[in-house]
């Protein structure tokens, strides 16, 4: 005890300031939020021997189920499951502790519509947690909070009260009295240990998966000496929840019943937001020194009032609000972009740009600050984050150009949404609903947030039809969702569930052998040899459940002791095939789809006949599929290099996809990609290929791994030892220090299958590039025969192209023949945008058609102006300065009826004219206009509709000009009726 309490005083002193702010003492030197996050991380890191990691980016990694991350056990999931890989660094954590970024925009927890209304609220935040793998549990979980708290922090220990979950009957479980106990064994007081149901209490990832009970610590900001427990998870600001601490000890089953995890784990979290209010004697973290200094940067640039800390009806014009939503937004804003994430147009990109929007409104309408002012608070924020997250400070440059070109955009979409609104109101009835179909045009074509929507109507005093939106929003999430392809393979006999994997565990089934999917050859003809691969079946999955039998006609995940097949990961398909029972050679067993889950591969299968554990099988896979799926990586590999090397380092991967058709890659750029560089970028690729170098592969250990220089890994947990891909120098020579060959090459970590020399590639073809949102371009790529026809493909639509190009500079006089190859040309542009061709000729031919096509349009027009003068001198001649001139002639077309009578009226411009002209087709067209002196008695729209009407059409138009068509049958009436209109109006 003596030892331990030396340790804490000296701990104590290393702490460069002191505790004079917390609530019992009183005093203005209070801790700042950068000291306050560096004790947490210190307190469990030294004191308790936790391992201190950097926070994970807000862009989750593998889980397509979340946005954003949302809180600091994200990164941790495999861990709960029991999926991650036994070999991985993952796998070695016990106790861990970090400051976690967190954004809560979009999805299920979901903050943004409450930012800015309330002093609390945040679309970014920070979580501080410490957590348990199969190490500590409930006694030094709560043990360590509670130290931290009153004697780190020295937070008065009569303001702290202590929720437990006090069990729930209708699940057969009962309260959390070794919970509750370990408190009262601290010291907390009985009336200050509370019971609390499900809802409260009890903690759940999900519909399914690892949960259990939490205890949740709060703190009464009043103090005094008052109880305050009746107000303890009853929506008080007065008393707060401070830190979760969860202890996952049950997985809920498909079923809805709970099951013990065979391990228990420990997931805290604490909002440091919410933290440094309290250690700071603040009631909102708006007036912490989180955002204190983003407040003052804003109240600089803009015209409004300081921040007051205003709410609802006091808060005047909104302008607190204003500033509250910018300052949340902003770091919310940079946090993102650092992580990769740019506002876009689906998923998180979207919901990053309604929140760039947001903010941006409410700097122009509310504040009255001029553009630029979100980007002028980047250098505000990277001062406020940047020691905790460095990352920021790497990126300033780039995130203060991201928000100043989406702003540029908005704000003339502003302009636009507030027109359109303006016309809308304008034309409703009183006291009507302001129409969804409207609002939902502004939301998704012009990117408004639907809560900028609402205050703009709210500014007018009208009401959005909420039902007729919220129902057009599901439409499109429905349509968006879709749903899995008939017939396609899913996950449920190839993701083990934290039961099956952990009994696998227990019962010491090894983990998948797979190195024999590395185990292939060049022949002498340069042809691939892939062995097949003996096996045991170790154990079937269906169902959620491990089996020894599966009968036939079943669909199961087959576990294997080894494997030749390559299962689903680092961004490549996995193998297919089939496997075959010893000594049945003419029973086939298809392999679907391959899984890796904790180590164990899982074959998806569809018995044919009986399977059991123990069957001695032999495995082939399809040799074609997984050649290509070779080619396709190490292509992959060497547009990776080829890019870095023409656009610059800087250049890093943000994905990649390989299939045996085709490889998409993902990748930073400050800009479109340029022809010229699509050009250099295939020539490097194609260098590479006709060296023929050899690609050498090997496995070392991670840290040797990533101190090679050069060495381009994407942001994914990896195995230990892992996998080294370089291409021309042996593995060996990249990993001695002072090599710089790495620099020089493809130097790569990868677990997929490649080549063994890049001749093999034969060709590559970027047959498309695009940008997927402002800084990440996509391009996808073919190789081998899919290149070589893509670029025939690509030569024989040049000769087209040239083709029609000849045809234009001839002297054509005719307008058929001249929109004949208008037409053309237009069918070619659409051909050329749809075709599988190298992507620079693509952008090349469209710039010349893009030409033809205005040069056609040009000629078309020019020839109908040179037949209408024509046609219009004629008629001048006939009628001779009549005041109405009615008459038919011949007219290819509308447009040429029009010419001829707007000829004859800037001719005559006292006289109005009314021309009808008879088409093969039995449809008659019909072209007026009306003498300005004529107006307003004299109407053109009313003289077509009334023409028209006698041939059983229709017309329509202005006051001055009108056309419309009809049919031959009723012409002779219709002239009759236009003699007749024209005399009764002149």
């Amino acid at each position: 005890m003596a030892a331990a309490a030396r340790l804490r005083r000296r701990l104590l002193l290393e702490v460069p300031w002191r505790w004079r702010c917390s609530p019992r003492r009183g005093g203005a030197a209070c801790p700042s939020a950068g000291q306050i996050r560096a004790a947490f991380l210190r307190f469990f890191e030294e004191r308790h021997g936790h391992r201190r990691l950097p926070s994970a980016p807000v862009r989750p990694r593998g889980d397509p189920r979340l946005l954003f991350v949302n809180a600091g056990m994200n990164q941790f999931k495999p861990i709960f499951l029991g999926t991650v890989h036994p070999r991985s660094e993952l796998a070695q954590y016990r106790r861990v502790v970090n400051s976690q970024k967190c954004v809560r925009a979009g999805g299920k927890h979901n903050d943004l519509e409450d930012v800015g209304r309330d002093t609390y609220h945040h679309t970014f935040f920070e979580m501080l947690g410490n957590w348990s793998f199969g190490d500590y549990f409930k006694e030094e979980a709560c043990s360590m909070a509670w130290e931290l708290l009153t004697e780190v922090y020295e937070i008065p220990r009569d303001r702290l009260y202590v929720t437990y979950f006090g069990g729930d009957p209708s699940l057969g479980l009962s309260a959390d009295e070794e919970c509750r106990d370990v408190w009262l064994h601290l010291g907390v007081p009985a009336s200050h240990v509370l019971p609390f149901p499900l809802k409260d209490n009890f903690w759940e990832m999900g519909d399914t998966g690892p949960c259990g009970p939490c205890t949740e610590i709060h703190y009464d900001h009043v103090g005094g000496g008052r109880n305050a427990a009746a107000l303890v998870n009853q929506g008080s600001p007065d008393v707060v929840e401070i830190w979760n601490l969860v202890f996952m000890q049950y997985s809920r089953e498909v079923e809805g019943n709970l099951l013990p995890l065979p391990q228990h784990h420990v997931d805290t979290g604490m909002g440091l937001e919410r933290l440094v209010t309290v250690l700071q004697n603040k009631r909102s973290s708006y007036d912490t020194d989180l955002f204190t200094p983003i407040l003052d940067a804003i109240h600089k640039v803009c015209r409004a009032p300081r921040y007051q800390g205003l709410v609802g009806n006091a808060d005047v014009g909104r302008v607190n609000m204003a500033y509250r939503v910018v300052a949340d937004h902003v770091r919310t804003l940079c946090v993102c972009i650092t992580d990769g994430i740019y506002p876009g147009f689906s998923g998180a990109e979207l919901v990053l740009r309604r929140i760039l929007r947001r903010a941006v409104r409410f700097c122009s309408e509310v504040l009255q600050a001029p553009p630029g002012l979100l980007a002028s608070l980047v250098p505000t924020v990277v001062e406020v984050l940047g020691d905790a997250y460095p990352e920021l400070t790497r990126n300033a440059k780039q995130i203060k150009d991201i928000i100043n070109e989406n702003e540029a955009t908005f704000l003339s979409s502003l302009e636009r949404g507030r027109r359109i609104i303006e016309r809308t109101v304008q034309q409703m009835e009183p006291s009507a609903n302001f129409p969804a179909e409207v609002a939902w045009s502004l939301y998704g074509s012009l990117g408004f947030p639907l809560d900028l929507i609402d205050l703009m109507l709210e500014e007018k005093g009208i009401s959005l039809d909420s039902a007729a939106f919220n129902k057009l929003a599901l439409e499109d999430v429905k349509r968006k969702a879709g749903g899995p392809q008939a017939g396609q393979p899913g996950t449920a006999n190839t993701q083990l569930d934290v039961h099956s994997l952990s009994w696998l565990q227990g019962s010491n089934v090894p983990a998948t052998d797979d190195s024999p999917k590395y185990a292939y050859t060049l022949g002498q003809h340069g042809q691939y040899e892939f062995s097949p691969c003996q096996a045991t079946v170790l154990m079937l999955y269906r169902d959620q459940s491990l089996h020894k039998e599966v009968g036939a006609g079943q669909r199961c995940g087959v576990i294997l002791d080894r494997t030749n097949f390559y299962a689903e990961q680092g961004g490549q398909d996995s193998d297919q095939g089939y496997m075959i029972r010893l000594g049945q050679q003419d029973v086939l067993f298809p392999v679907e789809s391959v899984h890796l889950c904790g180590g164990y591969v899982i074959h998806e299968v569809t018995a044919v006949e009986t399977l059991r554990a123990g069957d001695q099988v032999q495995l082939f896979v399809d040799e074609a599929q997984r050649l290509a799926c070779m080619t396709n990586h190490t292509a992959t590999h060497l547009l990776n290099f080829a890019l870095r090397r023409v656009l610059g380092d800087s250049t890093e991967q943000r994905g990649s996809h390989v299939t045996a058709e085709q490889l998409r890659f993902d990748f930073d750029t400050k800009g479109h990609v340029t022809v010229e560089q699509l050009q250099q970028v295939e020539q490097v690729v194609q260098d590479l290929i006709k060296k023929n170098e050899v690609v050498h592969m090997a496995e070392v250990p991670l840290t040797l791994a990533r101190r090679v220089q050069g060495l381009r890994a994407v942001d994914e947990g990896y195995p230990d030892p892992v996998r080294i891909v370089s291409l021309g120098v042996p593995v060996e020579n990249v990993l001695t220090c002072d090599c710089k060959a790495a620099l020089q090459t493809s130097v790569e970590l990868c677990c997929g299958t490649h080549l063994l020399q890049t001749g093999s590639v034969e060709d590559l073809a970027i047959i498309s590039e695009r940008q997927l949102v402002k800084g990440i371009s996509r391009v996808i790529a073919v190789t081998g025969g899919r290149a070589k026809e893509a670029r025939e493909v690509g030569q024989c639509l040049a000769v087209e192209v040239d083709s029609v190009s000849l045809r234009m500079k001839q002297r054509i006089t005719s307008i058929p023949e001249m929109q004949n190859l208008s037409k053309e040309v237009g069918q070619l542009t659409k051909v050329v945008a749809s075709t599988a061709m190298p992507q620079w000729q693509r952008k090349e031919l469209q710039t010349i058609l893009k030409t033809l096509q205005r040069t056609a349009n040009t000629a078309i027009k020019k020839l109908e102006l040179q037949q209408a003068e024509k046609v219009a001198q004629i008629l001048l001649a006939k009628y001779c300065n009549q005041p109405v001139i009615i008459d038919t002639v011949p007219a290819d077309s509308l447009s040429i009826l029009m010419k001829v009578v707007n000829q004859l009226c800037d001719k005559s411009p006292s006289t109005s004219v009314l021309l009808l002209s008879p088409q093969a087709s039995g449809q008659v067209l019909c072209a007026c206009q009306v003498s300005k002196s004529c107006l307003p008695g004299f109407s053109a729209a009313d003289w077509a509709m009334a023409v028209c009407a006698q041939m059983e059409g229709k017309a329509g138009g202005s006051p001055i000009v009108a056309k419309g068509s009809g049919n031959a049958k009723g012409m002779q009436g219709a002239l009759t009726t236009a003699l007749e209109f024209a005399q009764s109006k002149l």
